[in-house]
């Protein structure tokens, strides 16, 4: 179901509008997954649709949020200067079903930027693993890659418009890491990076439950949870892990962070101080979908 671009008058909306100078149209597209999980997880709709409020207030930004997956008519991406996907991954990812693959990869020879968010960020490695590589940089590799619920503490940053105004947090996620990147690590920086406690290795990660030897091996090594690239061609992609518990977008840096990779990836200029935005128990609450019920 198509979901038209909406502002409101309230909340994110009117904060911070002298932060943003005049810039040129540029239209994002957010692709929200279908309903998964239960109340509070994976709520795809409900978090695009917020995102989308907070970045009304962005001059010459359209952002459009379409809920239930792939849109049926792929003339809304006509004129996209960037597609996020938050939405379940693996086999059921949006992206690998009926001619997407090719559908992806000539928006990206185009210039078209390119995301993904939480569960989006796995794809099977025979089936989209390069070419997530060649995307976005990296991308969750089952049984390489690990995801256990913890809380990593987000202390320093590196210089990029991605973390303008972002200060140090931590949440409870199921943030992923031991991310499958590009050889070398090449074109990739590494935006949220945390040391995983010993135990936090040892699991147990939510599915497969683990642990793996070769994560509690890597002991003392600092992860990446979000990274961001900039592909040769001049194109944008970034992967964001955390985006399990809808709760979390109602912290400030946790929310700023994304904010500015979305402008980031569609080639808009972030603020010096980030996209200014805040939002309300009530707001958070909205589009939250039905789960469990007719």
């Amino acid at each position: 179901m198509k979901r038209p671009l909406f502002t409101l008058a309230l909340g994110c909306g009117l904060l911070g509008l002298a932060a943003f100078s005049e810039a040129a149209d540029r239209k994002l597209i957010l692709i929200a997954g279908k309903p998964s999980h239960p109340p509070g997880m994976h709520e795809f709709r409900a978090g695009s649709l917020l995102l989308q409020k907070c970045l009304a207030q962005v001059p010459g930004l359209t952002t459009l949020v379409y809920s239930n997956g792939w849109p049926t008519d792929e003339s809304v991406f006509q004129g996209a200067d960037a597609v996020v996907i938050y939405a379940d991954g693996g086999n059921g990812h949006p992206a690998l079903q009926q001619e997407h693959m090719k559908f992806i990869d000539d928006l990206v020879k185009k210039g078209v930027g390119f995301g993904c968010m939480h569960y989006a960020c796995e794809v099977p490695k025979d089936k989209a693993g390069k070419e997530f590589l060649d995307w976005i940089g990296g991308y969750y590799e089952h049984q390489y890659s690990c995801n256990p619920m913890w809380t990593p503490r987000f202390e320093k940053f590196p210089t990029s418009p991605i973390t303008r105004g972002v200060q140090p947090f931590g949440v409870l996620d199921e943030w992923y890491f031991n991310i499958r990147f590009r050889p070398d690590n090449a074109g990739i920086v590494p935006i949220l990076i945390a040391k995983p406690t010993d135990e936090v290795r040892k699991g147990p990660y939510v599915y497969p439950r683990g642990p793996y030897e070769h994560i509690v091996a890597a002991a003392g090594r600092d992860e990446t949870m979000m990274w961001s690239m900039e592909r040769p061609g001049g194109g944008r992609g970034f992967g964001f892990t955390g985006g399990h518990h809808h709760k979390n977008w109602g912290d400030d840096n946790y929310r700023k962070v994304v904010l500015n990779a979305l402008l980031w990836v569609a080639k808009v200029e972030v603020p010096k101080e980030g996209v200014p935005s805040a939002i309300n128990p009530e707001e958070l609450a909205q589009n939250q979908d039905p789960k469990g019920k007719k």
